[in-house]
C-alpha cells in the first residue's frame, strides 16, 4: 500500500491573473482532499516566470483555512534562504492555527539565481555544507530541550514532521543520519533516484522522528480519457520546461498538438532525460505505470506534479490518477 500526494508549483497560465492561480490551486486541494490524496505540498521559487509559489507559507495558510483534512506542507522551503528560527516560528504558527496537518519539507538548493539569494538574504551565499547545520539547528528548535538561549516562539516542543528534500545522495545520507522521512525529485532529477534510495534506506537511523526508512518519490502524470488527449494536456508542462532550458521562460503555455515533434532533437532528449519519471494516458496506461514505478523504486508514496494548463483538466488529471490506483492507497 502506498500513498499519493499533489506537488504544486502554482503555474501562472499564459493570460491569467495571479488571483485566477491562487484559486485554482485552493480548488485542486479541495479537489485532491475529495479524492484521497494525503498531502498538498508547495514549493517554494523566486524570481521564476510562470511559479506562483515564492510566499509558500502564506500560500500554506490559505489553502489549509479552506480544507479540512489534506495535510499541506512545503516541498520544499529553501532553507539557505532562510533563517532557520523564522522557520521554526512560521511552521510552528502553522501548525497551531491547523494541528496535526502541517508538513516542513526542506532543501539546500536555493530555488533561485545568485543575484536573487542575494536580494534575499543580503549577505554572502550559504555554501552546501552549511544545509546539514541548517536542519539540525531546526530540528533544535523544535526540540526544545531547554538548552537554546533563543526559542521559538511558536514551535518550540511541536512535532511539526520535517523531510528532507533531494535529487542527489547528499540529502538521502543526511535524513538517513537525522532519521526523517525523505522526498527525491525524481520528476525533474531522475538520473539519481535508485541510488539516493539505497543510500537511504542502508544508512538509515531510527529517531524520535521516525523508527524505519519513509520515501517518497515524485512523479509526473497526465491522466485523460484517451491518450491523444493526455499528450495534448501534458504539452504545456514539457513546453514551460523546454521554453526554461532555451534561456526564454515564459507562462505556463497553452498546449499544442504534436509539441514533442517539433523541437530540435538535442531539446526534445534533453526533456525526455528530465521528464523521464512520466505516467501519460488512459487511466489503464497510468494505473500501470505507477505500479511498475512502485515496483522499481518501493516507494511509501508518491508526489505527483502536474502542470496542466486549463483547471479542469488539471483536477480531472489527478483524479483519474488516483481513482486508477485506489486500490493501492492507503491514508
Amino acid at each position: 500500500m502506498t500513498a499519493l500526494s499533489v506537488l504544486d508549483l502554482v503555474p501562472i497560465n499564459s493570460g491569467s491573473t495571479l488571483a485566477e492561480t491562487y484559486q485554482n490551486s485552493l480548488r485542486l486541494a479541495q479537489h485532491a482532499e475529495q479524492h484521497g490524496y494525503k498531502r498538498y505540498w508547495l514549493a517554494e521559487h523566486h524570481n521564476m516566470t510562470g511559479i506562483g509559489s515564492s510566499s509558500t507559507t502564506l500560500l500554506m495558510g490559505h489553502l489549509a483555512a479552506n480544507t479540512k483534512s489534506i495535510r499541506i506542507g512545503s516541498g520544499g522551503i529553501m532553507l539557505p534562504n532562510h533563517s532557520p528560527l523564522i522557520v521554526a516560528e512560521q511552521f510552528g504558527t502553522l501548525d497551531t492555527l491547523f494541528p496535526g496537518r502541517i508538513d516542513l519539507g526542506v532543501g539546500r538548493a536555493p530555488g533561485a539565481d545568485s543575484a536573487t539569494m542575494r536580494a534575499l538574504r543580503r549577505s554572502e551565499l550559504p555554501t552546501a555544507d552549511q544545509f546539514p547545520n541548517d536542519v539540525v539547528e531546526l530540528l533544535g528548535y523544535f526540540a526544545d530541550d531547554g538548552q537554546q538561549p533563543v526559542r521559538a516562539v511558536p514551535g518550540a516542543g511541536q512535532a511539526i514532521p520535517v523531510w528532507v528534500l533531494g535529487s542527489s545522495t547528499f540529502g538521502a545520507r543526511l535524513a538517513a543520519e537525522l532519521g526523517l522521512p525523505y522526498a527525491f525529485a525524481s520528476h525533474f532529477a531522475p538520473r539519481l533516484l535508485n541510488e539516493a534510495i539505497a543510500v537511504y534506506r542502508s544508512h538509515f537511523r531510527p529517531s524520535r522522528h521516525l523508527d524505519k526508512p519513509y520515501v517518497m518519490a515524485g512523479i509526473n502524470v497526465f491522466a485523460a480519457d484517451t491518450r491523444a488527449e493526455a499528450e495534448f494536456i501534458a504539452s504545456s508542462h514539457r513546453k514551460w520546461v523546454g521554453n526554461l532550458h532555451s534561456g526564454a521562460p515564459t507562462l505556463l503555455p497553452e498546449p499544442v498538438e504534436g509539441y514533442m515533434e517539433s523541437i530540435p532533437t538535442p531539446l526534445r532528449r534533453g526533456l525526455e532525460q528530465e521528464l523521464a519519471y512520466t505516467a501519460i494516458g488512459t487511466p489503464q496506461d497510468v494505473r500501470k505505470y505507477l505500479l511498475e514505478f512502485l515496483d522499481m523504486t518501493g516507494a511509501d508514496e508518491l508526489m505527483v506534479d502536474a502542470r496542466i494548463y486549463d483547471p479542469k483538466a488539471r483536477r480531472r488529471s489527478y483524479q483519474l490518477a488516483a481513482e486508477s490506483i485506489a486500490d493501492q492507497l492507503t491514508n
